[in-house]
């Protein structure tokens, strides 16, 4: 009888330890998850702030005037104008 008892003692001892290590685990597994979950937040944020900051540099008078001032590029005017024609065939 004292060995029965001896060996549900170690079954209890053990069993009572794996539930200790699995529910460590399952924090630990919570806490990364929790971290992830942040982390995905703070990258969602920064891609919707990075793409409003992608409309304000794309806005018409922003590109022409980084057009004018920095490539110094000038608006095309009739007398500026030069057009080419397709060489035609002369036919005998």
């Amino acid at each position: 009888m004292m060995r029965l008892n001896l060996v549900l003692l170690v079954l209890v001892v053990l069993s009572a330890m794996y539930v200790v290590r699995t529910q460590y685990e399952a924090r630990v597994l919570y806490t990364a998850l929790d971290r992830a979950v942040a982390e995905a937040r703070r990258l969602e944020t920064e891609h919707e702030r990075l793409q409003v900051e992608k409309r304000a540099q794309a806005t018409p008078l922003r590109v022409e005037t980084m057009a004018r001032d920095q490539l110094h590029m000038r608006t095309a005017t009739p007398p500026i104008t030069q057009y080419v024609a397709a060489p035609t065939k002369e036919q005998p």
